[in-house]
């Protein structure tokens, strides 16, 4: 596997402030073959840009990891920015909606596993994997879904099979490989995992492209190999040979399936027999059913529902050993990134035991094999063996990475900018809606924006109405709101569709939003998880992107995590104040660009719908087609927001035309 580029940064700017220094520290120690460090860094630090530059010195395939999906498509989106040349790309789960399995014994109700994929996030999922096993100028920004099992690299790559120009190959053969590889025909309707025979010319849409490949074949001779835009039809560019990849991660060999599903029918008949011995007839009966039920499912079509409680049988794994991750498709000398550590890392140790305990009443009442126990995400201590250099970033370190890497820990406590951590003022509760919307008046008039930080949802909600009838521009976000619809929502803000966004804790870490000078923290002595010293200091750094940023906490009394995070922001912000006296720097708010809203095209979707009934049936489809481009386009620049919409209009207008 050869570096297809070298890792080369574009951008305008250059290390400033103490980057340079926590750049060239980072890169001795990782060539010191140190395992583990923590880069310190304040809030607008350039944090993301130091990492960059460290992947550029030290050339390693990388995985940056973030606690969640909106901050993981901020960073993918930065560093594609910084790495036009390279591959960057985006792994999360791919759920839009996803109820697990669950049994709960007291109202003997057994909830069904409920979800619905989002197939452009399964393509982003699959260029992903595909990308690490065919370069090394790959850096994959994931969310901890990174660690749950996915299905062997060894099998995704092994089963491929590679075809070039003037190859002499049996056309039935062919197809009989990609139905191997889980690719279905279909010749009316080409999507990602199919392929279509028309004549002599096969089209085949891998399940990790945008483009479809199209193969002319004269008898059994491949005569050309081209790359195709799969919607309209136009030659992208010729190629003179190509690879196919599965068409899904979970792929077994078909003489490695015959022996699972042996395997299947011996742990089956030891559970049921575990069942009756400890007098219970009902779990035996239970888990017999269902379990031969999977097993000729698998057998007649290759799958079944929750196949993936079976996976240990189908990867070759003992009773207790992890399972395949992401992870595990890097090469041994990667570099990994975990971004907003003091919340990745605990989210990381904590994904086994949740998981754990809601397959033990599955298990316990007959309603899965205890193979569904090794259906998990790693425990900590696996994750760990699989680190082989890791860098924990935060502006709020936490104990274990603390402590872990105490002799290499480099700060970056200088904005580039110049920028001074904000002015934090304490305010009594008594009337503080009405002192907070006289605040919002001030802020919103110079054209800034406000965040609100309350400690409930039902809370968000009620002062967001409360705000709308006083005819402010508000919206809430919390953790009920789907991932698109809520980078919709700061996109709107920063435009200015809204002036005031209120929160819980999704406003605290990483989040990039210059436009905002007004943090404001209600309930801010309600000592806490949500108000700890470390929450406190990540929310009031959203304040610290903006040369007027300001911080009010709305409190009665002054708890220890209030004093203790007032005391090192002060203390950041004197730093800061004499490192722009000795360089003779005035701070600047942070520049960054946002995406115009596209009010034109939507007006356009608007009438399209309205008039569509009128059009003729070779027309409809030609529009159909023209919004489907857009809706990979905006997917492939990360978009999703807008990608949604597309996706969601083609489907009204697809059942229009049936």
């Amino acid at each position: 596997m050869a570096m297809e580029h070298p890792f080369k940064i574009h951008s305008d700017w250059k290390p400033a402030g103490d980057q340079p220094e926590a750049i060239l520290a980072l890169t001795e120690n990782l060539k010191k073959d140190v395992k583990h460090q923590t880069l310190w860094g304040v809030t607008g630090s350039g944090k993301t840009f130091t990492m960059a530059n460290v992947i550029q010195n030290v050339q390693k395939p990388t995985l940056v990891i973030a606690h969640n999906k909106t901050l993981a498509a901020q960073l993918a989106d930065e560093f594609r920015a910084f790495f036009p040349e390279n591959e960057v790309h985006y792994f999360v789960s791919y759920y839009d909606y996803y109820q697990p399995e669950a049994y709960i014994p007291h109202s003997d109700t057994y909830i069904e596993k409920d979800s619905s994929i989002n197939d452009e996030i399964d393509r982003l999922r699959h260029a992903a994997t595909h990308a690490l096993l065919t370069r090394k100028d790959v850096i994959i920004v994931a969310s901890v879904s990174c660690i749950y099992g996915i299905g062997s690299p060894e099998f995704y790559l092994s089963e491929n099979f590679s075809f070039e120009v003037g190859q002499k190959i049996n056309r039935n053969e062919f197809l009989q490989k990609l139905n191997t590889l889980r690719y279905e025909r279909n010749d009316i309707d080409l999507k990602r995992g199919t392929y279509r025979l028309r004549g002599d010319v096969l089209e085949i849409l891998p399940a990790y492209a945008n483009n479809s490949i199209r193969i002319e074949f004269f008898g059994d001779t491949v005569e050309k190999i081209s790359e195709v835009d799969w919607v309209t039809g136009a030659q992208m560019k010729d190629l003179t040979e190509f690879d196919v990849f599965p068409a899904t991660h979970f792929l077994t060999p078909p003489e490695l399936q015959k022996k699972a599903i042996e395997q299947i029918k011996n742990d089956l008949e030891i559970q049921v027999a575990r069942f009756k011995k400890e007098g219970k007839p009902l779990e035996a009966e239970r888990i017999e059913q269902r379990t031969n039920f999977d097993i000729e499912m698998i057998e007649q079509t290759g799958s079944c529902s929750g196949i993936e409680n079976y996976s240990r049988y189908f990867d070759g794994r003992k009773a207790g050993e992890p399972a395949t991750t992401l992870i595990d498709y890097f090469p041994e000398d990667k570099l990994i990134f975990i971004d907003e550590s003091h919340m990745t890392v605990p989210q990381i140790g904590a994904m086994f035991e949740g998981d754990r305990a809601r397959k033990d009443k599955l298990v316990e009442y007959g309603f899965r094999l205890p193979s569904a126990y090794d259906n998990r995400p790693l425990r900590w201590p696996e994750f760990y063996k699989k680190i082989d250099q890791a860098i924990y970033v935060s502006a709020t370190p936490g104990k274990y990475e603390m402590e872990k890497t105490a002799d290499n820990i480099i700060r970056q406590f200088i904005r580039p900018t110049g920028l001074l951590d904000p002015i934090i003022e304490i305010r009594k509760t008594k009337g503080q809606i009405d002192d907070l919307m006289a605040e919002i008046a001030k802020t919103t008039a110079k054209g800034q924006r406000v965040l609100v930080t309350t400690l409930t949802k039902r809370m968000a909600e009620e002062l967001s109405d409360y705000l709308t009838d006083k005819g402010i521009k508000v919206a809430y976000l919390h953790s009920d709101i789907i991932t698109l619809e809520r980078l919709e929502i700061l996109h709107k803000l920063r435009l200015g569709k809204f002036d005031v966004l209120i929160g819980i804790n999704l406003l605290r870490e990483g989040l990039d939003l210059p436009e905002v000078s007004l943090v404001a923290i209600l309930d801010a002595d309600k000592e806490g998880f949500l108000r700890s010293k470390t929450s406190l200091i990540q929310t009031m750094g959203r304040a610290a992107r903006h040369v007027d940023g300001r911080v009010i906490m709305y409190a009665d009394v002054e708890t220890d995590s209030m004093k203790a995070a007032i005391a090192e922001t002060t203390a950041r912000r004197e730093v800061q104040e004499k490192y722009n006296q000795d360089h003779g720097i005035t701070p600047i708010s942070i520049s960054k660009s946002v995406a115009p809203e596209k009010i034109e095209e939507e007006k356009e979707l608007s009438e399209i719908e309205h008039d569509f009934a009128r059009l003729p049936k070779s027309e409809k489809k030609r529009v159909v087609a023209d919004i489907q481009v857009r809706m990979l386009a905006a997917a492939k620049n990360l978009e999703f927001e807008r990608a949604a919409e597309l996706r969601d209009q083609i489907t009204f207008l697809e059942a229009q035309i049936r």
